[in-house]
């Protein structure tokens, strides 16, 4: 154990299954107040869905806020990738409540005034307190849905998504304004106000604690440089950083950062890196495939460069390991943070395993490091290279079971990390090799 090695929270499995009751316990609690309004006994009754359904748009969009506020407990229970996937689901939702409460308001007001539907929406957008700026807010928050689809975001660069994405905060703020003036449920009684300016005020005050203030207290205690940048495999770079007291820096081996250099143009751009080596009181040491503009200007790193770090994230951690055999599969640069666990792990001669998946010998990053680890703790190295085929493993060996590959992984804690289908793919087979979900820890390696 290191220096740096300090107690992180695991989710019970009931954490994850308490937080969906707390989701629907929000949304019954804004449906409660509607009908306390009297939405119920409204007699337009499309007018009043549509008051509901901009409710519930507005309590799920909070909840989204604060799903990606990195709270500390929360990134360090559930890890980022499960968020993610809650956050994205509380993001579609509360997009397609926003659209009917936009349609259903629309010909609710149309219908009551006799009026054409258009002609409605055009007043409604230029006569009511506040309007404006929600049309401003709706259109921040389409862009931000139109770039989170599959489709588009494997057109768009990881950066230029990253920074569109940050447009939620501004659809949210200027949807503000409009709710208070014109939103008689968000006033309608003491219970309703105080309900949402609190629910506001958490969420904005959890962006405000957790995506600025604890950042820059961090990076002005520990001061990150570059140290060296060093080649480790085709399109592979290492950056080795030091800073300032970095044991007491709360981080763990298999988590990762938000990283920024201040190299020039293009700095203010984050992006998501794996500690790739145990990190200890001296120096810690990230490594990056070049895929994009923002990870292939790394290579041209000069020492002393700073770094601005968000973090640490990620709950592939030592901390669920509790002795006895441990199987490590990682699959191109996800085997980073397992290389990263390797070192902190404390398991005994013989009971580690570390399965490493690539397309060829030329692609095997650290091999001096594993072959170590090999020699002086008993590590059992495998290489899978070759082409991929239709599962985890390369074509020509796609016959062989988990359990041919690793004989110890039925009893063994497993840990993952790799592209999303791999590691589908991967889970499943050690699933398969009879490895319960208890003992099967993931980091999805995607953005």
């Amino acid at each position: 154990m290191t220096t740096t090695a300090r107690a992180l929270i695991a989710a019970p499995r009931w954490w994850s299954d308490l937080a969906g009751v707390a989701a629907g316990t929000s949304l019954l609690v804004v449906t409660t107040l509607w009908v306390g309004a009297g939405g119920i006994q409204n007699a337009d009754r499309i007018t009043s869905i549509g008051r509901l359904t901009g409710l519930w748009a507005a309590d799920l969009l909070l909840l989204q806020v604060l799903l990606m506020a990195r709270i500390p407990i929360a990134e360090r229970a559930f890890g980022q990738d499960r968020l993610a996937r809650w956050h994205r689901w509380a993001g579609f939702s509360s997009f397609w409540l926003m659209v009917a409460h936009i349609v259903l308001i629309t010909l609710g007001y149309a219908g009551a005034d006799h009026a054409d539907v258009l002609a409605e929406l055009w007043d409604l957008t230029w006569d009511y307190p506040g309007m404006l700026l929600a049309v401003a807010g709706t259109l921040a928050l389409i862009m931000v849905v139109v770039t989170s689809v599959r489709a588009a975001r494997r057109r768009l660069r990881y950066e230029s998504w990253h920074l569109m994405h940050l447009y939620a905060y501004l659809g949210v703020g200027l949807a503000l304004p409009h709710q208070l003036w014109t939103g008689a449920d968000f006033l309608a009684s003491p219970g309703a106000t105080a309900y949402w300016w609190t629910l506001y005020a958490v969420s904005a005050g959890a962006v405000i604690a957790y995506r600025i203030m604890l950042p820059a207290w961090r990076n002005w205690r520990h001061r990150l440089v570059v140290s060296r940048v060093v080649p480790e495999g085709p399109g592979l770079i290492s950056v080795y950083l030091t800073g300032r007291a970095l044991g007491q820096m709360p981080v763990r081996a298999g988590q990762f950062f938000q990283w920024r250099f201040l190299d020039g143009p293009g700095w203010s751009r984050a992006h998501p890196y794996s500690l790739s080596a145990t990190p200890h009181g001296g120096m810690l040491r990230i490594t990056i495939k070049e895929l994009g503009d923002g990870s292939a200007r790394v290579a041209g790193l000069r020492p002393g460069t700073r770094a601005i770090i968000e973090g640490p994230y990620g709950k592939l951690t030592s901390e669920t390991y509790g002795g006895g055999p441990v199987t490590l599969l990682g699959c191109g640069i996800g085997v980073t943070p397992l290389l990263s666990l390797l070192g902190e792990l404390p398991y005994r001669p013989g009971e580690a395993t570390f399965v490493y998946r690539a397309r060829s010998e030329a692609e095997v990053a650290f091999r001096e490091e594993l072959e170590w680890f090999a020699r002086q703790r008993g590590v059992r190295v495998i290489f899978l290279l070759g082409p991929r085929g239709d599962s985890w493993l390369p074509a020509r060996q796609a016959d062989l079971t988990a359990a041919q590959i690793a004989p110890d992984v039925a009893r063994s804690q497993v840990y993952l990390c790799g592209p999303d289908a791999w590691t589908a793919a991967a889970r499943t087979a050690c699933r398969d090799a009879g490895v319960p979900d208890a003992r099967l820890h993931t980091e999805v390696f995607s953005w």
